[in-house]
């Protein structure tokens, strides 16, 4: 039969399509892989990504909505899983949804540049229901959750999202499901099918949420998480996926330009958690290369510019920096998707902190006024630099006639400029230091650390199930 309406494939030709070698690849690569195959950097990195999440976690817990999401969840409920930092126990597709949500509150959860993405936050919480479901040692989580953030991060290097979407929600359902499966013990054939299964699991994700404030963005990660595991259920009940889901999908669906070449390039050699970055200013990546340039601006000033001294900000920068032009944010997401305000509330309170962008904060005359007075440009030659580069130029014109100048190339904590390990466990006691208190704190990272030689996550999940401390003290 011939069909003539542009995009309509038949299915006499749909069909004939196997299998991809890319895919026969990965199973048989994941259902044999150990903890102990990881080059050194790598596994070092893979740590510190689980501590990193469960800071962001544990922070992010602490505001009103997940506070509330978590009650509501575990209300009527029984289950063994935490949500991380509100001391409650649920069921554990409830507890990957809330901890997903959760880290992702705080824009501090990392990410990877090339993926063009956050695949930490999609696999770690699923990861560590599936461990604690079955008492898996420290190295068998570690893996899985190297292999999850290796298969999403890949499937966003091979491919490129629709402009209109928002990366979260997409390509790490399959992050979160192929690291459910492997510590499920699942073999080469079900891994394939998991993969297959997850890969129509991506949400119809909207970037102008992160535009506009709309905190349901938030639940994008969480989501990802509850839907791998949901995969993996699927699955294992004999469900079965199309036989070449992600190309499908991620060339046709949500994404286009699919090269499968990528999914397989140097597959065990090359890792992607080895090339990610952490986070330390509390908003939008796309904002950390100018806010790293202000910094810059600030010590040539001698260590201080009060706003009241600023005629104007102009900033240059790339294409998704340069979106997030907005002046007059609403809420917290908004404040920190919107590069005037981070600058603004940035020179108000010393640098772009948890609380900087805090209601109080947000209704800050100074800062609000300040950001009226900052343009942002997208100028197509840094564009050009993306993604190993995301590069800024800032000019601050004071009100006495002078002005100062910085231009950065890349963001502080990328893999060009990374921050060191102390750094990142520094970064781990500021964000769980006031939920749990600095011992508990203390614990939790030293658990993580042993975690390679740790016969059993459950000391780690114990830990994780300690309520905040003001509950503690209720």
């Amino acid at each position: 039969m011939t069909i003539v309406t542009p995009g309509v494939v038949p299915a006499s030709v749909l069909l004939k399509t196997g299998r991809p070698d890319w895919l026969s690849r990965w199973g048989a690569f994941a259902a044999g892989f150990r903890f102990g195959d990881l080059p050194a950097e790598a596994a070092d990195r893979t740590v510190l990504v689980l501590l990193d999440c469960i800071g962001a976690m544990a922070a992010g817990m602490q505001e009103a909505e997940t506070r509330a999401l978590a009650r509501r969840l575990a209300s009527g409920s029984e289950g063994a899983d935490p949500a991380i930092g509100a001391g409650l126990a649920l069921p554990g597709p409830h507890a990957a949804f809330v901890n997903g949500t959760a880290g992702t509150m705080l824009e501090l959860d990392e990410g990877n540049q090339y993926a063009r993405g956050h695949p930490g936050i999609h696999v770690v919480p699923a990861a560590l229901v599936a461990a604690r479901q079955r008492r898996s040692g420290g190295a068998d989580l570690l893996a899985a959750i190297a292999l999850g953030y290796e298969i999403g991060s890949r499937i966003g290097i091979a491919s490129k999202l629709r402009v209109t979407m928002h990366p979260h929600g997409t390509w790490g359902s399959v992050g979160a499901a192929l690291s459910v499966a492997v510590l499920h013990g699942a073999d080469e054939g079900d891994i394939v099918e998991t993969i297959n299964i997850a890969s129509s699991f991506g949400l119809s994700t909207s970037r102008r949420t992160m535009l506009e404030g709309a905190t349901v963005r938030n639940s994008y990660a969480g989501l990802s998480n509850q839907l791998g595991m949901m995969a993996w259920d699927l699955a294992a009940c004999g469900f079965t996926g199309e036989a070449d889901g992600i190309a499908t999908v991620y060339d046709t669906v949500i994404a286009d330009h699919f090269q499968p070449a990528q999914m397989d390039e140097a597959l065990g050699e090359r890792w992607e958690i080895a090339r990610n970055y952490f986070k330390r200013h509390a908003a939008c990546r796309y904002t950390h290369g100018a806010l790293d340039a202000l910094a810059d601006i600030v010590r040539q000033a001698g260590g201080r510019i009060a706003p009241a001294e600023v005629e104007r900000i102009e900033v240059d920068t790339y294409v998704w920096a340069a979106q997030l032009d907005g002046q007059e944010p609403h809420n917290m997401l908004a404040a920190k998707f919107s590069l005037p305000f981070a600058l603004a509330t940035t020179l108000v309170h010393g640098a772009a902190s948890v609380d900087a962008f805090r209601e109080e904060a947000r209704a800050n005359e100074d800062a609000r006024a300040l950001a009226r007075r900052v343009a942002v440009r997208e100028d197509p030659e840094l564009t050009a630099r993306l993604p190993g580069l995301r590069p800024a130029r800032v000019r601050v014109t004071l009100k006495d006639g002078r002005t100062l100048k910085a231009e950065v190339l890349t963001n502080r904590g990328d893999t060009e400029d990374p921050y060191s390990a102390d750094e990142v466990r520094e970064k781990f006691r500021e964000l769980a230091g006031p939920v749990w208190g600095d011992a508990h704190a203390a614990r939790i990272a030293r658990l993580v650390s042993d975690l390679p030689g740790a016969a059993s996550v459950d000391d780690l999940i114990a830990a994780l199930c300690a309520p905040p401390l003001e509950r503690k003290t209720s």
